[in-house]
């Protein structure tokens, strides 16, 4: 004859209440993880909206036509790595909104070899690097470095009232930058020889 007895259980957590200190416990790593969420999710929003170097550069006046459409220009040698020039975008944005219809805004990327010879003649040695031009598509003063908006909207102003630009030779924290070039051994200094290196 074979008894039938119950069977043994294993009591299970769920079988008991949590204590009150636990339950505010896992409601706070709840409402954090929430926070946290909501955080990184307006933080990522806000990164995607801020202005690119590419997206400028997209939007520039190709260099030969504001050589020619008799506008002055703004032109800004560049790179996408930059961190002044990254920096500086949605100040260059902002005033390409404010004078975009009566200045030529150029972008020219300094890794771009089609630029090397712009490059060498306005001896771009660091990033950003501004040339200021008048109508006629004439170098009238530069800028190299982070500049406030203000300066660079004084000195589109100036270029548009075809005075002489306030801060004519600004100089801000720039980021290094080195041209494939070096002088060719046995040419006079003063002849400014040099010869691409590999």
């Amino acid at each position: 004859m074979t008894q039938n007895l119950p069977k043994a259980t294993i009591p299970q957590s769920s079988d008991f209440p949590a204590p009150s200190g636990s339950r505010l416990k896992n409601f706070l790593i709840v409402l954090v993880a929430v926070l946290l969420t909501v955080a990184l999710f307006l933080g990522l929003r806000t990164q995607t909206t801020a202005v690119s170097l590419t997206t400028i550069a997209e939007r520039s006046v190709p260099l030969e036509l504001a050589l020619k459409n008799g506008k002055p220009t703004l032109m800004e040698f560049y790179a996408n790595w930059c961190s002044s020039c990254q920096a500086m975008a949605p100040d260059i944005a902002a005033l390409e909104k404010q004078y975009g219809t009566q200045v030529n805004f150029v972008m020219l990327n300094v890794d771009n070899n089609k630029w090397l010879p712009e490059i060498l003649h306005y001896r771009v040695d660091g990033i950003p690097h501004f040339i200021f031009m008048g109508k006629g598509g004439d170098a009238v003063a530069s800028a190299i470095g982070e500049q406030p908006r203000t300066v660079m909207a004084a000195n589109l102003d100036a270029l548009l009232a075809n005075t002489s630009l306030p801060h004519a030779k600004a100089i801000g924290q720039t980021s290094t930058f080195t041209s494939p070039v070096a002088p060719a051994r046995g040419d006079d200094p003063r002849s400014h020889g040099s010869q691409v290196v590999n």
